[in-house]
């Protein structure tokens, strides 16, 4: 994708479909996030969007990581893209490191080296089970100044879906619930 212009970002922020993702792009052009996770990367048009959005202002390239399970997908899993096309497509739009496998052994394997994020976003097409055990492992990459969105699908015959911000208390209660389920 190339830089946007001014036309560009109030595309994406107002008209763009589907509707649910123009919160995301909102978010990303008020708060300028320099380091970026994505915890569930799908067909790549959101990350692709918002990286060229925050390309299109800024002097220095985002840091980007993505973790998808990429080919280790399962027929039930909604559509996404390989390893190699997600790098192809990225790579021209910032610092992009993209990690393979489920949320909870990749953010297992990385925490302690990838260091706090400004903005983390989680997508809805993420394994429950993965996903409640990853918790206690984003607390570790987030602070009070961290923004969280989440997608929660809404199920409706349309896909609609909604990005909703949740704040570090929250994250923190997410993280405390998958302790108390390991202990129990």
């Amino acid at each position: 994708m190339k830089k946007l212009g001014w036309f560009g970002r109030l595309w994406l922020t107002r008209f763009s479909q589907p509707a649910g993702e123009r919160a995301v792009h909102r978010v990303a052009l008020q708060s300028r996030p320099k380091r970026i996770l994505e915890l569930g990367l799908g067909t790549l048009r959101r990350t692709e969007r918002m990286l060229s959005l925050l390309q299109a202002g800024g002097s220095e390239p985002v840091q980007y990581v993505g973790l998808d399970r990429f080919e280790g997908r399962t027929a039930a899993d909604p559509p996404g893209v390989t390893l190699k096309q997600a790098h192809q497509r990225l790579h021209a739009l910032g610092r992009v490191q993209l990690v393979p496998g489920n949320v909870d052994t990749s953010l297992a394997r990385l925490c302690n080296h990838l260091g706090v994020f400004d903005l983390v976003l989680v997508a809805a097409d993420n394994d429950s089970r993965h996903l409640e055990r990853g918790w206690f492992f984003v607390q570790r990459l987030v602070n009070t100044r961290t923004t969280v969105l989440v997608e929660s699908a809404d199920g409706g015959p349309a896909g609609r879906s909604a990005w909703k911000p949740i704040d570090k208390r929250r994250i923190d209660d997410l993280a405390a619930r998958t302790i108390q389920r390991r202990a129990a």
